[in-house]
This record gives C-alpha cells, sequence and structure tokens, in this order.
C-alpha cells in the first residue's frame, strides 16, 4: 500500500529528493473561530510554531479575546484518530504525525486526568473515547476496577524512598554497587510520582442476587432441561454469507412453575441485499446450537428445523438440551452455527449430511453465566463471524471467541433472549455454597503425554481414585480435570473442594491448566496462584503463551489478567515486554477490545514507562515510513539498477533528515529494553532485497565499547512464528544447560510489533553457508560441493588456539541445532538460512516454515532429511582429518545427550504449543500440528525405543545429505542469476 495519510509530514519531512522546500503549509483553527493558514518550518518546534502564529494572529480580527499565549497549546488528530494535546512544545512538527496538517489551538483548560487518556490512547494506537463509547457494563467495572488499583499503586509509589521505587522497577538490571554509585550521585530525599484519577468517573456498582445454590437444592434431581426455543426470522443473502436471525433461550421448570414467554416474533435486523444469482430460489436455513465446557460437548446438540422463503426465513421450534440448569457448570458457553442445507449441490466449504450439503454461514459463541455469575436474562444481539476454522465437528467453534463481531454492519445478526427467571438475579454459588454438596495402570495412565485422549473407563477410574491422584501423581491434575463430569454439579462441588487441598504444581506444570480444555473459574485461580512462585526471569520465557492465553478468559477481569499486571507493574522488563506483545495484537477484532483495556491498565499504573514506550513506538512509525517510501521507488523503478540506488539514496537522506535522526536515536531497544540505541549510523543503513523491503538499521552504541548494533524492520510480514521458534529454540537451551549441556545456541531477538511489522536483531560477525561457499569459489553451481569452505574461512577468522575454540563451537552448536531442527520440524534449510559466526557458532534464522511443513515443488518435497548434516559440516567437525572419528563420535553423543533431554520435557513443549492454537498462525491452527512433536520425540516410548529412532534419523541425515547439497547447488544458481 501507499503510505498512508499520516504519514504526509513525515514525506515531506524526510524525502528532499520529492521536495526541497524548508516549509509545509498548515491550517490553524483559533478558539475564537478565525482560520489561519500559513507557511511554517518543517523542522520547527511545537513552541516556535506558536510564537509564529501568534504574531501573525495579532493582525487578524479578535485577537484581543485569545488572551496570553502561555495558556493555549495545539491540539490534533494522530494516526490513530485520536486527540492529541500537543503538550510537549520541545516537539518537531515533523514529529507530530497528525492525519491531516491542521493544527487546533485550544486553553489549557483540561485536567491532568484528560491528558493522561491523551497519551495513553497514542500509545496503545486505540482511543480511549472508542472504550469510553462501548455500552457494554463489564466494560466499564473492569475500569473503574483498574482505575481503583492503579490509584492505590501509585499511592504505594508515592511512599516509596527513590531507591525503593528504583530497585522494584528495575531490579534486574541494577547491582548492589550501581545503587551505592548511584545513592551518592542523586540528590537525598524521595523521589516521589503522584497520580490523580477523576472522581467522577469512579462510582460503586452493587448487585442484587437470587441464591442459586437454594434453588438448585429445591430443583434437585428432578430439575427440567434447558430449552432453546426459536422464535426469529431470516432475510437470507447468500451472496454475503449473512442474515438476521431470532433466538429465544428459555428453561423449561416445574418448582415454582415459569411459564414460557409467549410465542411471537423476535427481533431481528435486516441487511438490505438481493439473492443474486446464487439460486432460483433461497436454500433452507438451520440453526445448530450446543453446550460447551471447554471443548467438551455436555449434551447432545440441538438443531432448529429448516426454513424456507424467498426474502425471508421464519420458523416457531423449541430446541431441547438434555442438561439440568443447577448442572450448567460456571464457564458453559452456548455455540452457535448458521448453515444453509443445499440438496445435492457440490460446495467447497460444504460438509455432507446424508444426500444434503451442509454449507456454514457463521457461527458465534456466548457464555450462559456473565462475568458476574449472573445467569443471564433479557435481549442479547450476538454479531457473527464468518470465517470458519477447519474440522469443525457439528461446525460448532467452541475454541472460538465468545466476543462478538465488531464489525457489526456487514455481520450476520444473531439475536437471543434469555427470559426472566425470578426478580431477583441468578447467581452462580459461591464456593463456600456448594463444597458441602456431595494402582499401576493408574501410574501408566497419568504418564501419558497432554495429546492423549483418555477412555470413559480411565476417566472414572482416575475419578474414583482421585485422592490417590492427589497424594501420589500431583502433576496429574490435568487429567483428573478432563475425567470430571462437568454436567454434574455433585462432582463440580467435590472438585472444587478438591482443589483447595491440592499440592501447588510447578510453574511449569501449572501453565497446561491455562489451556482451553480447562475453563473452569477455580482451576484457572489454582494455576494462577502456581504462576507467582516463577521468577521474573521464567515469566519472561513463557509470557508469549500467557499473552494468548488470555483469548480463552471469557471475561475481561480474571486472575490471569490481574497476575500479568502485578508482575509487568513491578518489573519494567516484564511490562515492556507485555505492553508489546498486546499491542501487535490490537488490531485483531476479537481481542481489540480486551487488548486495550489491559494495555490502558498497565499504562495507568505505570506512568513513568508511558514515555519510553511512546518513544518507541514514534520511532517504529519512522521506519515505516522508510519502508514505505523505499516499496513505491523499488516498484516504479523495477529493474532499473542506475534507478535503485537512487532510491537507496533517497533512504539515507531520509534517515538524515533532523526529525529522523532525533526520533530514531536515544531510545530504548523493543528487541531489549536493557539496551539504549544511542545513536543511528545512516552511512552504514541499506535496504535488503526481499520482496517486503526489510530496513537493516545501524546504531552506534556507547554502551557496547563502541561497536555497532544492527536491527532489521520488517513491514510487511508475520513475524510471530519466526518469535514463537525462537523462543523455543531459548527454552531448549535453557533446559540443556540445567542438564549441564551448553549448545552453544544463538536466540537472537524477534518482536512482533504490530499488524505484520516487527524488528529481528542482527547478529554481529556472521555470515550465511551461501556466501561462505560463494566467495570460495567463481562457480555457484560448484559452490556447494566445496566441503573446505567452511573450514578454510574459520581458519581465515582464526588461528591457533582460537581455532581449536571455534571447532569446538561449531560441533556444540550444529549438534545442537540438528536435534533441535528436527524436533520442530523446521523447514526450508536452504544456505541462506544458515549462518555461522566468526567464532565457530552456526546457528539458524528465517523459521517461516516449522512442524514438519517442508516445501515441495512439482509435489516433490525437497528436503528429503529429517535434519541438515552434510559432509563440509563434518569436515569441520573433525578438523579436516577424514579419521578422526573421535571428535565425530563426540559430536553424535552431544545429539543423543540433547534429544533425551528434550524428551524429558515433552509435555511442556506440547503445552507450549497447544497454548498458541488460536494465535492464527499460519501452520499452527489445530492439535493435528502439534502431533508432529509427539513423534519426533517419540512421546509414549521408552528411552531405548526412542533412541533408536533418533539414531535412525541421525543416519538417515548422514547418507541423504548429498540432496541437501542439491538443494543448496539450486538455491545457490537461482540466487546468483537474481
Amino acid at each position: 500500500m501507499p503510505p498512508a495519510m499520516t504519514d504526509i509530514l513525515d514525506i515531506w519531512a524526510a524525502d528532499s529528493q520529492l521536495s526541497n522546500e524548508d516549509y509545509v503549509t498548515v491550517d490553524f483553527l483559533l478558539p475564537t473561530g478565525i482560520y489561519i493558514q500559513m507557511e511554517v518550518p518543517r523542522e520547527a518546534t511545537i513552541q516556535h510554531i506558536k510564537l509564529l502564529l501568534w504574531k501573525q494572529a495579532s493582525t487578524y480580527p479578535l485577537f484581543a479575546f485569545l488572551g496570553e499565549m502561555e495558556s493555549h497549546m495545539f491540539e490534533c488528530v494522530n494516526q490513530s484518530a485520536v486527540h492529541e494535546a500537543l503538550e510537549d512544545e520541545t516537539r518537531r512538527l515533523c514529529d507530530v504525525r497528525p492525519f491531516l496538517p491542521v493544527l487546533k489551538l485550544v486553553p489549557r483548560n483540561c485536567g491532568r486526568a484528560e491528558r493522561l487518556n491523551s497519551k495513553i490512547g497514542t500509545l496503545i494506537g486505540k482511543g480511549l473515547h472508542e472504550l469510553d463509547a462501548l455500552q457494554d457494563q463489564e466494560v466499564k467495572d473492569f475500569r473503574v476496577k483498574m482505575f481503583r488499583i492503579s490509584e492505590e499503586k501509585m499511592q504505594r509509589v508515592q511512599m516509596m524512598t527513590w531507591m525503593e521505587w528504583l530497585q522494584s522497577c528495575f531490579s534486574p538490571q541494577l547491582e548492589n554497587g550501581v545503587i551505592d554509585g548511584l545513592q551518592e550521585k542523586l540528590f537525598d530525599g524521595a523521589l516521589k510520582v503522584i497520580m490523580h484519577f477523576d472522581q467522577s468517573q469512579v462510582r460503586m456498582l452493587l448487585f442484587s442476587s437470587f441464591p442459586f445454590y437454594v434453588r438448585a437444592c429445591v430443583i434437585g434431581k428432578d430439575t427440567p432441561h434447558l430449552t432453546l426455543v426459536h422464535c426469529g426470522m431470516v432475510q437470507a443473502m447468500f451472496e454475503k454469507e449473512l442474515s438476521a436471525i431470532g433466538a429465544v433461550v428459555n428453561r423449561k421448570t416445574s418448582n415454582p412453575p415459569l411459564p414460557l414467554p409467549p410465542k411471537r416474533r423476535g427481533p431481528s435486523v435486516s441487511v438490505p441485499g438481493r439473492l443474486g444469482s446464487v439460486a432460483p430460489a433461497p436454500e433452507p436455513v438451520q440453526v445448530r446450537a450446543g453446550l460447551f465446557h471447554g471443548t467438551e460437548l455436555l449434551c447432545k446438540p440441538s438443531v432448529s428445523t429448516e426454513s424456507s422463503g424467498r426474502s425471508e426465513h421464519v420458523w416457531n421450534h423449541t430446541l431441547d438440551f438434555d442438561i439440568a440448569v443447577c448442572d450448567l457448570p460456571r464457564m458453559a458457553r452456548l455455540c452457535f452455527a448458521i448453515y444453509a442445507v443445499m440438496d445435492k449441490v457440490k460446495k467447497q466449504k460444504s460438509t455432507k449430511n446424508g444426500s444434503c450439503h451442509h454449507y456454514p454461514i457463521a457461527w458465534v459463541n456466548t457464555m450462559v453465566f456473565d462475568y458476574r455469575g449472573h445467569l443471564k436474562t433479557g435481549d442479547n444481539i450476538l454479531h457473527c463471524w464468518s470465517s470458519f476454522p477447519d474440522e469443525l465437528e457439528e461446525m460448532l467453534n467452541p475454541i472460538g471467541t465468545v466476543r462478538t463481531n465488531p464489525y457489526t454492519e456487514n455481520a450476520t445478526a444473531l439475536h437471543i433472549y434469555f427470559p426472566e427467571y425470578s426478580s431477583c438475579p441468578v447467581v452462580f454459588p459461591p464456593f463456600d455454597k456448594v463444597r458441602t454438596v456431595t494402582i499401576p495402570g493408574l501410574k501408566e495412565i497419568m504418564e501419558r503425554d497432554p495429546l492423549s485422549q483418555l477412555c470413559e473407563n480411565e476417566k472414572d477410574l482416575i475419578w474414583t481414585l482421585r485422592y490417590d491422584c492427589r497424594e501420589n501423581f500431583p502433576q496429574s491434575l490435568p487429567k483428573l480435570l478432563l475425567s470430571v463430569k462437568w454436567s454434574k454439579h455433585e462432582d463440580m462441588a467435590q472438585l472444587q473442594a478438591l482443589l483447595q487441598i491440592w499440592p501447588k504444581l510447578s510453574p511449569r506444570d501449572a501453565l497446561e491448566l491455562l489451556d482451553f480444555n480447562y475453563p473452569d473459574q477455580y482451576v484457572r485461580e489454582y494455576a494462577v496462584r502456581c504462576l507467582k512462585d516463577m521468577s521474573d526471569d521464567e515469566l519472561s520465557q513463557y509470557l508469549l503463551q500467557l499473552v494468548q492465553v488470555l483469548r480463552y478468559e471469557p471475561y475481561y477481569d480474571c486472575a490471569l489478567t490481574r497476575f500479568l499486571l502485578e508482575r509487568a507493574q513491578t518489573n519494567r522488563k516484564i511490562g515492556h515486554f507485555l505492553f508489546w506483545h498486546l499491542r501487535s495484537e490490537i488490531h485483531m477484532p476479537a481481542v481489540s477490545v480486551q487488548f486495550s483495556l489491559i494495555l490502558e491498565a498497565y499504562c495507568r499504573g505505570s506512568i513513568p514507562h508511558i514515555e519510553v514506550l511512546k518513544k518507541q513506538v514514534e520511532a517504529l512509525s519512522k521506519l515505516k515510513a522508510v519502508n514505505e517510501l523505499i516499496k513505491l521507488g523499488t516498484i516504479k523503478n523495477a529493474r532499473k539498477t542506475k534507478e535503485a540506488m537512487l532510491t537507496k539514496e533517497a533512504m539515507l537522506t531520509c534517515l538524515r533528515q533532523t526529525g529522523f535522526t532525533e526520533t530514531l536515536s536515544d531510545l530504548h531497544s523493543p528487541l531489549n529494553p536493557s539496551v539504549v540505541l544511542s545513536g543511528i549510523n545512516v552511512e552504514k543503513c541499506r535496504y535488503m532485497d526481499s520482496k517486503m523491503k526489510p530496513l537493516w538499521i545501524v546504531y552506534n552504541n556507547k554502551l557496547l565499547g563502541g561497536d555497532t548494533l544492527g536491527i532489521i524492520f520488517k513491514n510487511g510480514d508475520d513475524l510471530r512464528q519466526d518469535m514463537l521458534t525462537l523462543q523455543i529454540l531459548r527454552l531448549m537451551d535453557l533446559l540443556w544447560k540445567e542438564a549441564n549441556l551448553d549448545l552453544r545456541i544463538v536466540p537472537y531477538g524477534c518482536l512482533a510489533t504490530g499488524d505484520r511489522s516487527g524488528l529481528i536483531e542482527v547478529v554481529s560477525a556472521a555470515e550465511t553457508i551461501a556466501n561462505i561457499q560463494l566467495t570460495s569459489s567463481n562457480v555457484a553451481a560448484a559452490a556447494a560441493f566445496n566441503k573446505d569452505a567452511l573450514l578454510n574461512w574459520l581458519k581465515e577468522k582464526n588461528s591457533g588456539d582460537a581455532l581449536d575454540r571455534a571447532i569446538e563451537e561449531f560441533t556444540l552448536s550444529c549438534a545442537g541445532y540438528c536435534v533441535a531442527t528436527y524436533v520442530l520440524g523446521i523447514g526450508d534449510r536452504h544456505s541462506d538460512n544458515i549462518m555461522v559466526r566468526s567464532t565457530g557458532q552456526l546457528f539458524h534464522i528465517d523459521f517461516g516454515h516449522i512442524l514438519g511443513n517442508f516445501k515441495s515443488k512439482f509435489g516433490i518435497k525437497r528436503e528429503r532429511v529429517p535434519f541438515i548434516l552434510t559432509h563440509d559440516f563434518i569436515h569441520v567437525i573433525q578438523q579436516g582429518k577424514t579419521g578422526n572419528t573421535e571428535k565425530f563420535g563426540n559430536f553424535r553423543q552431544y545429539c543423543e545427550d540433547a534429544y533425551l533431554i528434550l524428551r524429558r520435557n515433552g509435555n511442556l513443549f506440547i503445552t507450549l504449543f497447544a497454548l498458541m492454537l488460536t494465535a492464527g498462525l499460519p501452520e499452527l491452527t489445530s492439535v493435528k500440528d502439534i502431533q508432529y512433536l509427539k513423534d519426533s520425540l517419540a512421546l509414549g516410548k521408552t528411552d531405548e525405543e526412542a533412541l533408536k529412532q533418533f539414531r535412525q534419523k541421525f543416519d538417515e541425515a548422514l547418507r541423504e545429505s548429498w540432496t541437501t547439497k542439491v538443494n543448496w547447488m539450486a538455491h545457490n544458481v537461482a540466487h546468483n542469476r537474481s
């Protein structure tokens, strides 16, 4: 896409080849109603511009009514469509990034709270007015609670000494000696951060409650079943696969008798449209509904009757659910699927049922109980989703979000009515009200991996021996939870009582309990209590997954959200990555509101961090503007080498502009907040020759002894899969080191920062295998077969003892990456995706294909080896001596030891990938994808059997290494031609 209007000032300020003028035209709107258009210096500060405006305004009518210049400030509409107050008047115009070059002069009469709201809205990329406008009581209640918690936190900060505050925010980076040195230099006394909130926004919300547990006891076993009565209509419009549907949810009961709502035509949303040429007459439409707890179907799904019509579909049919109201679990969700029934019509998305085909139209989910534990009542309009995941059972999508589609204009609207059950809310009972309601084979079951299914007999056995499980297999809690009859309130009550005495799990084991299969509130609270034992470093290791499982939380205010906010606000490094993990996905409709609320809460409790993060956001915006400019230039000047050089010069000219250099300098690196990017080295910057034209940005870094530091900015590529793979590599490195095996892994930094954009760390003093081979031969086709090239390159970089150390580094790292790439099924391993540092460390980059998704051409797999182990690698490992079997034997032993260590942690890897299932990664969409890990780690087999399998793969990689060489030759030739 061409640069957006939001980047117009950046382009004007940056690209001197497009315009050599030193001024830009800005429209000024005065509070007196006067409009002034004038040219101002593009590099001028806001304060300077205000002086120029004041001089010009003195010649216009009503100037006397303006008053003092200091009592006014500028306001603009920024790139996020948010009103931003330009309080910092030292900023330059080219750094402000207004949507249009229009500045409004306003009196400085807004309070501190309003100014803070403006900053937060700008920072998170979503105006708080959007949250203010949401007519959702849950959103309002969550924000009120977070206001109160943030205010209490800031009051505690007020009471800290400056040293206490410094240690609480920066303890991971400061040692005692550093603190003592700072204490001598800084002033005596207390450093206080004071925060005030507008008290008008804080209010108490009181709810009356109906004792649901009393009704459950009265109704008992004879409780009539839950029913769903459809009394609605559909106006079909198959071209857009959306329609308006009405439904009524009701429970039949006889003690006391509550009448069903009268049969009436339900409310509906009419969607203008036409039938088009899909069919001569509209197809019949049905609605399927199911009750789920996690992925467990609580009872048989119910289906409405078929409804046909040319312009609308109407039905009046009762759907019965074979479950008593008192047996509904707290986290039960009602899942709907809307579909057309087409007789003998073949459609790509259709599913065959008898002689008919069901064509999915839309799906939507909703909780049966709201966030307060109240049984839902009244009208609910659920705007559906039209994107169906693959392989859905019954076309219902229980793992999908319970949030409705925010894009209501083009979404199917499902109207549901929950009738009043009582004059008071029906509340799910608290724990203290329900807790009074009342092995060799087991060991084998408990040791299975998380992907293993339990049969009904095994579930019954586990539940019967639940107290034995607590005593002997406490880590087996997930399997016990899968054995609970969630449709029986007696089992739920006993489980909740058992949780109170269950031993604490290790944080790593507790992670599994946050999976979608365990939605129970008490279970998730128990899991979070276990996570509180995590160190900050360990929490940072798993933060990526913990952010993703927020998607599984049906309510905004939950134990996991509070835990993440609490830890983030007490450790700035955790807060930094929590901010970016949330902000990078805020564009996704399903989590937009949820992640915005958490970001707002974090900012309010971490006010000193706002300016630091804001600087990073502004720097990334500048890089995006440069990237868009390059894309325009390279598209326009395709296949013209001279013009391409001009495009690079335009990039460097852009980066030399004062507005760019100031924004891009002296900021904390988003990749690592402990690193300060001091000054950009423009002459060493460039863009890379791939489709999305990534920027290669080089910094001079004073803190690294004058060494340069490189980062790659990508715009147009989804880096989240790379980020996940590198996180797992980092974890493997940690597990190996815990077992006293250091395989010299290089898990470089990678961070997604927005919609298909992010940063990658440049590893210093490293070259690709392709470049090393190509420099040794003038013929690209022959380069891949030169087994001496890699060893000779290491000899050039190292001599004497340094060469021996480099070869040992190569041997260890090659073993680590052979095992890691095999276990993770990393594909597309050509010679440009494997690099070597001058110190000998080998490492892999670019993880676009994982979990066995290997590339193929003309139906033939291009990669036919389980991992890369070529003869030139072995040549280095054996120090260039063919008969050096001892060195090769050591290498093979490293590989086997590393593999067995990963096997012992197989459940952890499966859990981490399972927690990422809803992230939307292209090669991680279902449990079937994770099955690859189970197979590669040979879970379910003994160590001897697994080691035998790995040795076979090792020999296969060695035997078939010539195919790798052929692939590398083809890659080198293709790359050389391009």
